[in-house]
């Protein structure tokens, strides 16, 4: 087996997870950065993977296996900490030798952004550009898959609910995200470029629970609450408070309509179609009924 070039953070999560298997289908050996090897996760045992134990927040714990990496892909979760770890993970980066990174980052990033997600993943963006390491940012807009949230609401209740009005967005399946992802990761011609990632179309969060509606064959409702309700909601959830402001300001930005641009990405790099709503609904059925 080769020796592997590729390293990845975030992989056991929803996007990682996928980006993983997009690489082994390409018979691409990874790295993939862990906590604790001696958990058993998704990742063990798959021949194609080595699992780098390490800390985002001690960067000598993984900086000897970057080494030899000629690309890495960064993503964390979005927590408080999230700009101080991506940061951490660009210095060492940049002390290892790596020739390119490919962040995964947010739909409308700007350090300017009322939106704090929006300024971390800027602020990691312009580190990186500031480092000298060639790059791929990665925009994604809201994830189908965020919807899972409610899939007990939907289930139990036949509702699911947000602060955001009649405002459009449109979301994106993490299977789409990971194909784009994997292109770039293995793709020659995608230095110093910036991808806007989203689904095929932009719906209100009503259309959505018509698609909902349909393709479960329930009614399930959309409920338009105010963000004192969501935070209520979010707080008995147990959101920190970090995550919980972040997630209001995120909404108000859709709310706003700011996230309603449809780019065609998709296509452009995996040569098919984005995933369409209605076929998230279809291919995670099971979990809303």
């Amino acid at each position: 087996m080769k020796q592997a070039s590729i390293f990845l953070t975030g992989a056991t999560g929803s996007v990682g997870s996928h980006l993983i298997q997009e690489l082994i289908s390409l018979n691409e050996p990874v790295k993939a950065l862990v906590r604790d090897k001696s958990i058993p996760t998704a990742l063990s045992g798959i021949e194609l993977v080595e699992l780098v134990e390490g800390d985002l927040d001690e960067p000598a714990s993984f900086e000897p296996a970057l080494k030899g990496i000629q690309k890495a892909f960064l993503l964390t979760n979005s927590s408080e900490k999230a700009q101080r770890q991506q940061l951490n993970f660009v210095g060492a980066a940049a002390r290892a030798g790596v020739g390119h990174i490919v962040k995964l980052s947010q739909f409308a990033a700007s350090e300017g952004s009322p939106v704090r997600f929006l300024r971390y993943h800027a602020a990691v963006e312009n580190a990186i550009r500031a480092s000298g390491i060639s790059y791929t940012f990665l925009r994604p807009n809201l994830f189908m898959q965020g919807l899972l949230a409610f899939k007990d609401y939907i289930k139990e209740n036949g509702q699911f609910f947000a602060c955001i009005g009649h405002g459009r967005i449109s979301a994106v399946d993490v299977r789409d995200i990971a194909a784009v992802a994997a292109r770039c990761m293995t793709g020659p011609a995608h230095q110093n470029k910036i991808y806007d990632i989203t689904g095929p179309s932009a719906l209100t969060h009503y259309q959505m629970a018509e698609i909902f509606s349909k393709v479960l064959e329930k009614p399930v409702a959309f409920i338009d609450v105010t963000p004192e309700q969501m935070r209520a909601g979010l707080e008995a959830a147990g959101f920190e408070r970090w995550q919980l402001e972040g997630l209001l300001e995120d909404y108000a930005h859709y709310a706003r309509g700011e996230a309603a641009p449809v780019t065609s990405t998709v296509q452009e790099l995996t040569g098919r179609s984005a995933i369409s709503f209605e076929q998230f609904v279809k291919d995670y059925a099971g979990s809303f009924l």
